[in-house]
């Protein structure tokens, strides 16, 4: 009796590994040291800018491969990374102040590959180098945006019942509201009460007034702290997906910190400016009833501000907001078509929309401002301390007559280059940080140290490997050298399925690869085991080859599925290494099962198939 497979077998086979085989090769080119040099605020990108930096590196007798676009900005790849190194200064000190240049690892994958979407898979941190960053929500900061928001709409609310105040304020991140008697207060305190029940609410009279206070209980403060920081988190994935960083880790530490791991990106210039940005902008209207003179002179009416444009010039504004740069979905840079200016077309939520038709409906020919917002974080030194200040930069881009009534999409204008307009869009569209972020902890992993432990782990993993293979060989003879080429298939399979999945791989993932080079010959050894069984018991050899594999599938299936429940539980509650070793040992688990039981009895078929048998090699 022959053992002979099904033809589709044999195909699918052949597909899954010519594909498997495919999407494994770009590993084998490995990367290259690379600048990576963007515009700054107050710079563009030309052609003229890709000449210069290859006229600064020649210049320099510093080899280099052809200058590439790469989006907005330009790579350049070198062949070592002292090479990389020495380029960064040179081109800095060329090009100036205006320009982004990063340290950063590009792929040699060759363009018929990268065609197929074939890319190399991605590694980690602890292998490929990179940034690593623990950053601290302002939990102060949080709380009083909550507040502001407060403000704000309980300002609206009373407005459209009627209630009459005098004024409201945020005071010590509680709501506070002035009136004139007790009444009013009373149907405020009711209003409030009945559409913020979370709210604290303390009424009492002083000083002549009636003032009634609105605080957030513990708890809710709690929860507008997890909200910042599930907010920040989603704006920093979001930020940093816009810049292109490859398989980026952000995830939450304890309550309040967020850990942001960036491989590949050597400098932390660039990544830094991007991360803490909180730019964001604010439409208010101006103050059409009182001289700015008069505020400058230190009479500020209660409900105004000043603020300043581009130019220095002072402008009354009021303190209402209209909308922020938290109502904003979706923004997109580009040319006014009447002015020739940058712009950046603003598309609102919802809830914005409404706020913005109803003020333009009301305020048809005044002025309205847009005031661009940015937190800047500045490291200063005292006394041989490195000290970090924070300051608030406000300043109004842009002031325009309301033509007509507007709400869910309009344009802002005012802004000084394309290049500005296009990082307000990148910004706005990623989404406002819900909180400032203070980075605490920096760290940059070297790609020489990243290196280390990719040799390391090649080495791992080809000692396991050779241990394995003698085995094998030694007790199964045939059978076990049929057993190796599935094992090394595996290790083929499992390459590709990180690259074609974009699966991050980390130094404990190294150590799921080589933990599944020993479970994959597990199934084998079972099927083995069972056919010197079958011989022992005088069945005959293509009956044996037959009823070892299929008495022995259900045992190999249950210890597998088990062992792959307990790598989605770890991917499910694990962090980072952890995950990573979960990622290696499921891609294993699978790609083991179609190595050792569909490859090894394909092959099978085809060396013995056909053949009369009296014995088995194994």
């Amino acid at each position: 009796m022959n053992n002979q497979y099904p033809m589709w077998k044999y195909l699918l086979i052949a597909l899954v590994l010519l594909g498997g085989a495919l999407y494994a090769l770009p590993n084998l080119f490995g990367d290259s040291p690379a600048l990576q040099i963007s515009p700054g605020k107050t710079t563009l990108m030309s052609e003229q800018t890709a000449t210069k930096v290859a006229s600064l590196l020649d210049a320099a007798g510093l080899a280099h491969r052809p200058v590439e676009k790469l989006g907005d900005g330009l790579l350049v790849r070198f062949a070592d990374p002292d090479t990389q190194l020495r380029a960064k200064q040179v081109v800095s000190d060329g090009l100036g102040n205006g320009y982004n240049i990063a340290l950063n690892l590009a792929p040699d994958t060759p363009a018929w590959l990268a065609s197929l979407g074939a890319k190399p898979m991605s590694l980690g941190l602890d292998l490929r180098g990179g940034v690593h960053f623990l950053m601290q929500v302002d939990a102060d900061a949080a709380i009083a945006n909550a507040i502001e928001r407060y403000v704000s709409d309980i300002r609206d609310q009373m407005r459209e019942e009627k209630v009459r105040y005098l004024t409201i304020i945020n005071r010590d991140n509680k709501v506070e509201v002035r009136f004139r008697d007790a009444d009013e207060m009373a149907k405020a305190e009711a209003l409030i009460h009945a559409s913020y029940r979370a709210l604290a609410l303390k009424g009492e009279e002083r000083d002549g007034a009636f003032f009634l206070t609105a605080s957030m209980a513990e708890k809710e403060r709690l929860e507008e702290l997890t909200k910042a920081l599930k907010q920040n988190i989603t704006t920093l994935r979001n930020r940093i997906n816009e810049i292109g960083v490859a398989e980026p880790i952000i995830q939450q530490q304890g309550a309040d910190r967020i850990v942001v791991q960036l491989p590949g990106i050597q400098d932390t210039a660039r990544a830094k400016e991007l991360l803490g940005a909180t730019a964001t902008l604010e439409y208010r209207m101006v103050d059409e009833e009182h001289d700015v003179r008069d505020a400058l002179n230190g009479h500020v009416p209660p409900g105004s501000r000043i603020y300043y444009e581009r130019d220095g010039s002072p402008i009354l504004l009021q303190k209402q907001v209209i909308v922020t740069g938290d109502q904003i979905i979706d923004a997109a840079s580009g040319i006014d078509s009447h002015s020739s200016a940058p712009m950046v077309s603003v598309t609102l939520d919802g809830k914005g929309a409404r706020k913005m038709d109803r003020n333009t409906k009301d305020n048809v020919g005044k002025r309205m401002a847009v005031v661009f917002i940015e937190t800047i974080t500045e490291t200063k030194t005292v006394d041989g301390v490195a000290t970090k200040e924070k300051r608030i930069e406000e300043k109004v881009i842009s002031v325009a007559v309301i033509r007509e009534r507007f709400s869910k999409r309009f344009q802002t204008t005012g802004l000084d280059n394309p290049q500005e307009a296009h990082t307000l869009a990148l910004l706005l569209r990623a989404g406002a940080l819900a909180a400032p972020l203070e980075i605490v902890e920096e760290r940059t992993v070297g790609p020489s140290l990243g290196q280390n432990n990719i040799d390391q782990g090649k080495l791992s993993v080809a000692v396991g490997f050779f241990v394995v293979m003698l085995f094998m060989g030694y007790v199964y003879k045939g059978f076990g050298m049929v057993a190796n080429l599935a094992l090394a298939l595996n290790v083929v399979l499992i390459v590709a399925a990180l690259s074609l999945l974009q699966a991050t791989l980390t130094l404990p993932g190294i150590a799921g690869i080589v933990l599944t080079v020993g479970m994959a010959v597990d199934a084998n050894v079972l099927i083995f085991e069972r056919i010197r069984e079958e011989m022992r018991v005088g069945t005959p050899p293509h009956s044996a080859i037959r009823a070892g594999y299929e008495k022995a599938f259900s045992t190999i299936a249950d210890a597998n599925i088990t062992t792959l429940i307990a790598a989605v539980v770890l991917f499910s509650f694990g962090t980072g290494p952890i995950k990573g070793f979960a990622i290696t040992l499921t891609f294993g688990i699978i790609t083991s099962m179609f190595t050792a039981i569909m490859v090894t009895r394909a092959v099978i078929a085809l060396w013995l198939g056909n053949k009369r048998l009296k014995a088995l090699s194994i």
